[in-house]
Parts: C-alpha cells; sequence; structure tokens
C-alpha cells in the first residue's frame, strides 16, 4: 500500500530522517513511536508533502508522490490529522468537514462519517473552538476521512486528550480500518495507547527506525525503554 525507501528530510545543514525505508500493508495499523525530537513528526509531515524530502521515494498503490505537492497526495489517497488537531475554530463542525470534502471536489457530507462520530452529528453547526480536546480531535479525524483516504496518517493524536477519551480513539481508529479498509499511520508516545490500536509498532530514533515488532507479544518493556528520557 504505502512504500517509502531511502528517505531522508533536512532543515538547512540539519539531517532530521536519513535514509528511512518504511513499507505498509493493506489495512494494517502501523505505529511510530519515540521520544520527543526523534523525527516523528517530521516524517508524517514529509509523507504528506508538508515537508520536502531531501531523496528518496514515497509511493502509494504503486503511484510515485515523490514529485507532488500536498494536496496531490490528498487527492492520490493521503490523509493527515496534523499535531494540535489544527481544526478552523471559528468554522462549524459541519464547514470543517467540508473542507475535507473540497479537497477532493466532492460537497455532501457521506452519512457513514457521523455514524462514526455521532457527536459531530449532534454538534454540526457549533463552532470548532467551543468543542472539548476529544471532540475536536474526531473532528480532525473526520475531515480527513472525508478525502476519502487509502493510508490515514494521524501524528500524536493523544496529545491533550484525557485518558478516557484515548481508549475511545483507539477502537474508532480499528472501527476506521475495518469498515473504510484503509491503512493507518500513527505516530505516538503513549505505549497504552499504541497496544491497543496498532498492528505493528516501529520505533524511531534521530530519524531512522531502530526497532519493529509485531503488537502481538510484543516486548512492552523493550519499546518503554526506548521511549523514556
Amino acid at each position: 500500500m504505502l512504500n517509502v525507501t531511502h528517505h531522508s528530510v533536512a532543515y538547512g545543514q540539519s539531517t532530521i530522517i536519513n535514509d528511512l525505508n518504511l513499507e505498509v500493508a493493506d489495512n494494517e495499523i502501523v505505529a511510530v513511536v519515540g521520544r520527543n525530537g526523534m523525527g516523528k513528526s517530521t516524517l508524517m509531515r514529509s509523507l504528506v508533502g508538508m515537508t520536502p524530502s531531501r531523496g528518496g521515494q514515497v509511493s502509494l498503490n504503486g503511484i510515485d508522490l515523490t514529485a507532488m505537492k500536498s494536496f496531490q497526495r490528498v487527492r492520490s489517497g493521503i490523509g493527515f490529522v496534523p499535531q494540535g488537531r489544527m481544526i478552523f475554530p471559528t468554522l462549524t463542525v459541519k464547514e470543517n468537514i467540508e473542507t475535507g470534502l473540497a479537497a477532493v471536489g466532492e460537497k455532501r457530507i457521506p452519512e457513514d462519517l457521523y455514524e462514526l462520530f455521532p457527536v459531530l452529528k449532534e454538534m454540526q453547526h457549533r463552532r470548532g473552538g467551543n468543542l472539548s480536546g476529544g471532540q475536536q480531535q474526531q473532528l480532525a479525524i473526520a475531515r480527513a476521512l472525508a478525502t476519502r483516504p487509502k493510508v490515514l496518517l494521524l501524528d500524536e493524536p493523544t496529545e491533550g486528550i484525557q485518558p478516557s477519551i484515548i481508549k475511545d480513539i483507539a477502537r474508532t481508529l480499528r472501527r476506521i480500518r475495518d469498515q473504510r479498509g484503509l491503512s493507518i499511520v500513527v505516530s505516538e508516545q503513549v505505549l497504552s495507547f499504541v497496544m491497543d490500536t496498532a498492528d505493528r509498532i516501529l520505533v524511531i530514533e534521530k530519524g531512522d527506525i531502530v526497532h519493529q515488532e509485531s503488537r502481538e507479544g510484543a516486548d512492552q518493556q523493550k519499546i518503554a525503554s526506548y521511549l523514556s528520557v
């Protein structure tokens, strides 16, 4: 599904991602974990084209996305939920979702989006800035799903979310994968969320994948050791 080969990203003279290789299979949820400053957000932003890469290739279903701009990658099937959610606070819930539809030239909000997030239907005329953090995260995910992605990228979705809602988000992501048949890549630091969500766990350190294993039978102590300061 998603294939990333020899991927490198730099800011000026500082290399953040170095010759990284990553494959994500159909209907797979992959978690990229690591401490702050290890390259998680840079990786996610570069995959959607918001941060330019210095080298390598990114392809989706055999289509080379490397030279594409962000809006072209979205139209090709990359959905993105940025760190901090970044919803439009002065727009209503409905209008926020419609910005996702506009990116792919559609106008009508699919009813199954509201089935996934019933609270958004109840609050569709409320301004995004008046929602709780958990509701804003649901809105950000719904907006990304409105672009009908083949791969959904989420950058630190649990940031600023209370623990009870974190478990709800984990269940929702697995339901999205099962119902919509897409792949998901999530960057994260909260190990409990990762264990509830992912099929496979990758550890990133200084811009490189240094460890990976499937969630079943995963050595949580070893993974946690990479996350400790």
